[in-house]
Formats: C-alpha cells, structure tokens, sequence
C-alpha cells in the first residue's frame, strides 16, 4: 500500500534531470544562482533518510577515533523522519553513547517543562537512543530573569568545553529565520534572549496550541554560535518554505533573512524536497539555466512568468521580447511569438468552464470535463469539516444547482479547532434546554457539571481534552458542516462524516497515517462509485492534516485502480485555506460571479466556531473566508492581465491522474 503518493504530485512537471543531474558540468549550469550548496530530493522523507545517512556516518566516524560528537538539535516539525530513522538505526545496534546534545533553542518563560523544546526533543528523539543523560544540554525555559544573561554565557562556554560543534541541524522558518534568529539579528551574535515577532509566535502554536499561549520570548544561539559549527544541514520540506528557500540559497546575503548566513560557511548544505525547492530557478525557471523539455505546462509557466515580468498581455508579446528573456528556444520550435501566443492563449481559454460537472448535450472535445455521463455522481473529499465551502464553495453550489448528485465526505471530525467557549457556549444552552423540558434528568445535569468544571477551572495548559469534551466539540464542527451544506443544497443523506483513526489523537500532534485509515476511505469510495472526485491539494496546511488526508484518498485510489467504475472516474485536486494553484498548472477554472461569491462567503460563515475565535488560523490574520475570496479574485485578476475575460473570481483545479 503507498501511504506518501502526495510527494510524487510535482514530479509530472520537473524533471528529474534539474534537481538530480548527471555530471557536475550539469550541476554547475543548473545552480549559477545558487549560493549555498542544495540538494532536492523527491520527498521529505528521501530528505530526511538522507540526512540521517549523513549524521548516522559521522557517528560511526568519530567512534572509530574513539572520539565523541556534538550535534545541534531542533525541535519542530521538519526534523521528525530524521530522528525516526536514527532512532531505527539504534535499533539496529548503533550506538549513540558517544553523541553530545545542544539543543538550539527553548521558549522563555515556560510556565512548565511538559511545553519545553527539551521535553519533544526527548519524546521524538532522545528517550529512544542510549545517549547519556549527562550529555545532553538544554536551554532551560524555567530560569530566572535575573539570572539568563549568565545562563546564556554558560551555554557558550558549555559548547567551547566540548571542543565545539562538529555539526548542527537546522529547521528553516517561513520568515528564513534559523533557530530564533529572526530578522535583524547580529551576524556576530550569541546565545541570549530574544523577544519573538509576530510571525515566530504564530510559527509556534503548533507547539502550543493557541497564539495567547506562546510565550513572549526565547533563548537561541546566535547566528555566530550556529557558524562556528563544523558542519551545518538545514532542512526545509513543504511548498510553505518556497520562498524562504529561494531568499536563502539565490538572494542577497541580509540579516533580513537570518539564514543567508549560510552563504558565508564553506561546509553548509541545505537539503529541500522539491516543494521547498520550487522557487528556485532551476525548477521554477528553468530555461534561465539549461536547455528545456519543452511541454504544454512548462511552456504556459515561461509565457506567463514573461507576461508578468513586461506587464504584457499574452498575444501582445513579440519575438524580440523572446529573445531578450532567454526563450529563443520556443521561437526555433515554433516559428513566432505568435504561433507560442495563440497555442498559450488558447489552452488558458480552454480551462475555463461554468460546467465543472461537464456541459450535457454540448462538445466537450475543449472542455476540461466530459459532458456524459449527466447527471454525475460528484464525492467531495473535505479533510476539515470547512475545507470543501472554504476552498470550492463556488463549484460546489454550481454542481448541485446543475442537478449533479453532490456527496460531501469530511475526513476529520475537526474537533481539536474548537475553542473552550465554544464548548462553554454550547453546555449552557444544553443545559437551559435540560432545565426546561427534563429538570429531573439528573445524568445529564451531572454531566454537563463536570465539563464545564474541567473546561472553566481545571484544565490546564498542556491538558488533553476528556473523551466527552471531545465529542462536544467534533459535533459543533459536525453540524456546522451539516448547516453549510444545506444552505448550498446538499441532503443530509448525502454527507459522510469518516472521522478517520489518524487524526483523533486529541492533540495537535496526530498519529502517522496507517491502513485503517485507507480501508475506511476505500470502503466509502466502493460504496458511491463516484464519476467525480474532488480532494484537497492544498499542503500548506501547517499542520499537515490536508496531506495525510489527501494521502489516504489517493492510498485508497491506488488501491482500487482496477474497479471499472474508476477507469471512468477523474478526480481534480482544489486549494484555498492555505495556498492556491499556480495559473501555469490550472487545468479547469471555474468563473465566480459576484452572488456567486456571496453565497460561498455565507456558506463559509456557517462555521462560526472557524472565526476569530479559532484556535488554529496559522501565520495569516485574515479569516477563512477572507483569504478564499481574496485568493479567488487573485486568480480571475491574473486570467484577465494575461488578455482574458474578466471574472468576479476563480476557483482553480488541478487533475491528478493515478499513478
């Protein structure tokens, strides 16, 4: 069973010959703007095996000199795989006796150690491995104010005592900050106290769950700690890192963006998946760089990076303005600018449709969806209950009013972005309720007591929510998503709530994908036999709850590719909540009137317990809703600069085609 088939969606459009070359001649070519040495794997995981290979190598090294290693480490996201592989290779009788720990950072003041980047470092990685505790050092979150500055000069003197650091893994943030050290920070610093941004706070509610609950500061090693290390490998995974990868490895070196320090060290290395690496200008610009294989998409990113870039309409473009952007190449095999223009142009007008059931009774020879079967069996696959309004409200509505049968099929119950008021809101009408029509009902008196005790006076920061509050707050989500889609048309009957083992963990932290969780979106899939599915491709979603759900839909695909209902079955990939399709990519676009929009914006606004109040927007202020329509409008603007119809908005569509 394939569990990671999301990874592979991006190797349709890069070859594999820009990230993994055969020869340094190639190599050489292909990275003139690359600054710091970069290596681009297929996947997180093929990263981070890789790294762990490297670090794994450098143990064994030093054990034969009978010498120890310094390393250091990270909390977060993006080091897990590389710490599960080296986990599995103690298991496999490496030993880590001769390892020394600095932990890089630690949120400051920590109200307990259960919250501390310590406390991960050991659940992910060092309660696994037979390091001794007396090698491990940590920043500690809990020091007094009076006394940090010289905790701070005793870690440095700490990692001088030891020789050093022969090696140090680096997260990246979104902002290309390393450690904590966001912009601005001295290229000479040190250890010390840093007050976090904005945007490192909203980085950290992964951590801590809500934005009111991340601490106001950290201690980090400065950016002249992180050089002085031998060795340094910065790790990024995921499209959310494009643009801090691209500052990193080709911008200017700036304390704007703390990690081009990197620049200046002869022995870093920066390992990215190709999402991460996609702003660089051998994958995203490729023809800057190297010959091209020319196709349809890669041909539709040169024409619209080379419209935007002379603020030009497409078939306004001319052959000198070829010639002069590095595409000489698309003159040689198609004789004018005019022939690529009306080819560029032509296929971008072909995305276009109001059908996204398809148009019966019509030629569907240019459209993006068959016109038969009419009407279609339509499954919406939303890994939140609010993705599916969020993302595609517009086609969802023109699907069901275009009398196509519409199922909607919510991944997740959701119920951890449910904020305690919520809750509290809810338990007290419940209870006005129980008062007027059951005032003897005493289990439910009793039981609505006790939650609202746990939620109003004892639980505390760190606490997982009881099995009852749990339920509480998945069936808030639950019938909010119930209300949305009766407001777009959808029965009752036709909404599948699949609540899949993976993520009902209770935490933030979720349980890796498994089988079970396949078998169940296989079996739902058996039961509807859809002509048209609909899945969330948006993996930016920090929390990775899209990807994991986007994996076992296309897990449960895979397995079923021989049903002939499938042979017959397209399935298209929407984003909106986190990120949205690059235009050089879209494959159908759907038109958004202005009522159109407004019903969607109220679609949206059915899920009250997703608005100011949540406890999970992540790093962008905006609202759900906010971002749908303005990302929407973004798409309908960029169609219509490029000298086509001009749209209220757009929802855009990418076919995946089963491997």
């Amino acid at each position: 069973m394939r569990l990671d088939l999301s990874s592979q969606i991006v190797l349709d459009r890069v070859p594999q010959r820009y990230y993994r070359p055969e020869n340094e001649f190639e190599l050489s070519a292909l990275t003139r703007y690359e600054k710091v040495p970069t290596r681009i794997f297929e996947s997180s995981t093929e990263g981070s095996i890789q790294v762990a290979k490297d670090i794994i190598a450098k143990i064994k090294a030093k054990q034969e000199k009978n010498q120890h290693f310094a390393i250091g480490l990270p909390g977060g996201h993006s080091p897990q795989t590389v710490y599960q592989e080296l986990i599995r290779a103690h298991e496999e009788g490496l030993s880590f006796a001769n390892v020394i720990v600095f932990s890089i950072y630690e949120f400051y003041p920590l109200q307990a150690s259960s919250s501390s980047n310590l406390n991960l470092l050991k659940d992910l990685f060092l309660d696994h491995v037979d390091i001794k505790p007396e090698n491990i050092y940590s920043l500690n979150g809990m020091e007094s104010k009076e006394a940090i500055l010289d905790h701070c000069r005793d870690y440095e003197k700490k990692i001088r005592t030891v020789g050093g650091l022969d090696y140090i893994l680096l997260g990246l943030g979104r902002a290309g900050n390393i450690g904590i050290n966001i912009a601005g920070s001295s290229m000479g610093s040190q250890t010390r106290l840093v007050l976090l941004d904005v945007q490192s706070k909203k980085e950290a509610i992964n951590t801590f769950g809500s934005l009111d609950k991340v601490p106001p500061s950290a201690i980090t090693m400065g950016i002249s700690t992180i050089m002085k290390a031998r060795e340094i490998a910065l790790i990024a995974w995921g499209e959310d890192k494009a643009k801090s990868i691209a500052d990193v490895v080709e911008g200017p070196l700036s304390d704007t963006i703390p990690a081009s320090c990197l620049q200046n060290h002869q022995h870093a290395c920066i390992y990215a998946d190709l999402n991460a690496a996609f702003d660089l200008t051998r994958i995203n610009h490729p023809w800057l760089v190297t010959s091209c294989n020319w196709n349809n998409k890669l041909i539709r990113r040169a024409i619209v990076w080379l419209c935007q870039k002379l603020d030009k309409p497409i078939l306004k473009l001319t052959n000198k303005d070829y010639q002069d952007n590095s595409l000489e190449e698309l003159l040689t095999l198609y004789g004018s600018a005019y022939n690529v223009n009306i080819k560029i142009f032509n296929d971008l007008q072909h995305t276009i449709t109001g059908w996204p059931g398809g148009k019966p009774n019509a030629d569907d020879s240019n459209r993006p969806e068959r016109a038969i079967p009419y009407p279609k069996r339509v499954l919406i696959f939303s890994p939140h209950p609010d993705d599916d309004v969020i993302s595609m409200g517009g086609t969802f509505k023109r699907l069901v009013d275009q009398k196509h049968d519409v199922y909607v099929t919510y991944q997740t119950s959701g119920n951890i972005a449910v904020g305690d008021e919520e809750v509290i809101r809810y338990l007290w009408m419940l209870e006005d309720v129980r008062k007027r029509y059951e005032p003897d009902n005493k289990v439910m008196e009793q039981k609505y007591a006790e939650m609202l005790q746990f939620l109003m006076h004892d639980k505390k920061q760190d606490d997982v929510d009881t099995p009852d509050v749990l339920f509480m707050k998945g069936h808030i989500r639950r019938q909010e998503a119930l209300t949305a889609d009766r407001y777009v048309g959808v029965p009752a009957k036709n909404v599948t709530f699949l609540d899949l083992p993976f993520y009902e963990t209770g935490r933030i932290k979720k349980n890796p994908i498994s089988e079970a969780d396949v078998e169940i979106v296989k079996a739902h899939l058996e039961e509807v036999k859809p002509h048209q599915i609909f899945v969330a491709g948006d993996l930016a979603d920090p929390h990775g709850t899209h990807k994991v759900c986007l994996d076992a839909a296309l897990a449960a695909i895979d397995e079923l590719k021989g049903a002939e209902w499938l042979k017959e079955c397209r399935i298209w990939m929407y984003r909106g909540a986190w990120a949205e399709w690059e235009i050089d990519h879209i494959e159908m676009a759907v038109p958004i009137s202005p009522e159109e929009l407004r019903a969607k914006r109220n679609a949206i606004l059915k899920h009250q317990s997703q608005m100011e109040s949540a406890p999970f927007l992540g790093s962008d202020e905006r609202l759900f809703w906010q971002r749908s329509e303005d990302r929407n409008r973004a798409t309908a603007e960029l169609y219509r600069q490029l000298g086509l119809a001009s749209y209220e908005a757009i929802e855009a569509f990418v076919q995946y085609k089963p491997l």
